[in-house]
């Protein structure tokens, strides 16, 4: 009987011992998850803000640590991004043109014209560029006999300010662009952008219903979150959770919701005649996110180009002769 009872005794403790393992290890699986939640978040917050956020250019020449800590926490917090710096002024006689935002953020512009002029057409640069990025495409255009009106958005190039909201509150320097030229009496308006800024020609046109005779929209990316994905693609990290998490956090840091920043919903407002073009060999921009924009334009006379061999370029220098003739052509018709 004794012997039964401690077999009794045995069974129940090694059962009760089993139960507090299982417990155990159950509360250090739920530890490991809430560390690993609180630091995908805490990355994620932290390359929100890195992203969104210009830094000042420095002159210090930083050496590139071997540590492997150090690595380590640079690929965890992001990298840094510096302000690009305007190095190159136009080749032709140009006018300096300072716009100024409604927060007081002093927008630094280019107006070239030309002689007999057919139109003016203002430029809008990509993230993390400046307009004299774009002075090739300038000229092209000035030689077809339009003026140009060159910007550089917030926190980029000789604007003031050091955050971006990538293209959410960027469609007021367009506005103020294209209420500009539209001052000086000129009717023919023309719309350009490359990849973020031809993402806020379309929001500029959503939010303050400008009228353009034309835009043409460079690789411009689906929405927010699908940028963020490419980036995370080019960058070699797992497209999710990065995209949702840098979303949201982009929106909370900057105070707009990240989600509805969506370019098919904003060329759905677009009436005027479309050019959009695209890279076959773009990594950041996917075919499926310009096939959804580029169905979603509301006008009926709009154009899709595909530049074979390019990537997240410029088209010009990637297919000289592709983009003579369709750009070309597109602004004569």
């Amino acid at each position: 009987m004794l012997r039964i009872n401690h077999a009794k005794t045995s069974a129940i403790q090694m059962n009760q011992t089993r139960r507090k393992n299982i417990r155990s290890v159950f509360k250090w699986i739920l530890w490991a998850l809430l560390v690993q939640f609180v630091l995908v978040n805490l990355s994620g917050i932290l390359y929100a803000y890195k992203l969104t956020h210009f830094y000042e250019p420095s002159l210090r020449n930083r050496s590139q640590s071997k540590n492997i800590f150090t690595k380590t926490w640079k690929l965890f917090r992001g990298p840094k991004y510096q302000k690009t710096p305007v190095r190159e002024v136009p080749h032709f006689p140009f006018r300096s043109v300072q716009l100024t935002t409604r927060k007081n953020d002093l927008i630094s512009c280019w107006y070239i014209p030309v002689d007999s002029s057919k139109g003016t057409i203002i430029l809008i640069h990509g993230l993390g560029a400046n307009k004299s990025f774009l002075l090739d495409e300038a000229y092209e255009f000035m030689f077809f006999g339009f003026n140009v009106m060159m910007v550089d958005l917030r926190a980029h190039g000789s604007s003031t300010g050091n955050t971006t909201t990538l293209g959410v509150r960027e469609s007021e320097e367009v506005s103020l662009a294209y209420n500009y030229v539209s001052s000086k009496g000129e009717k023919n308006i023309i719309l350009y952008g490359i990849s973020m800024g031809s993402v806020v020609i379309a929001k500029a046109i959503y939010d303050f219903n400008l009228r353009p005779s034309k835009v043409i929209l460079d690789m411009p990316f689906g929405t927010l979150n699908k940028l963020l994905e490419g980036r995370a693609r080019v960058l070699g990290f797992p497209e999710e959770p990065f995209g949702v998490l840098v979303t949201f956090w982009s929106g909370v840091e900057r105070g707009f919701d990240g989600f509805r920043h969506s370019t098919s919903r904003y060329v759905a407002k677009m009436k005027c005649p479309v050019l959009m073009q695209y890279g076959a060999l773009d990594k950041l921009v996917t075919a499926e996110e310009t096939n959804s924009v580029f169905k979603h334009i509301g006008s009926l006379d709009k154009k899709l180009v595909i530049y074979k061999t390019a990537n997240h370029e410029s088209f010009l220098r990637n297919d000289p002769q592709l983009w003579h003739r369709e750009v070309g052509a597109f602004l004569v018709r």
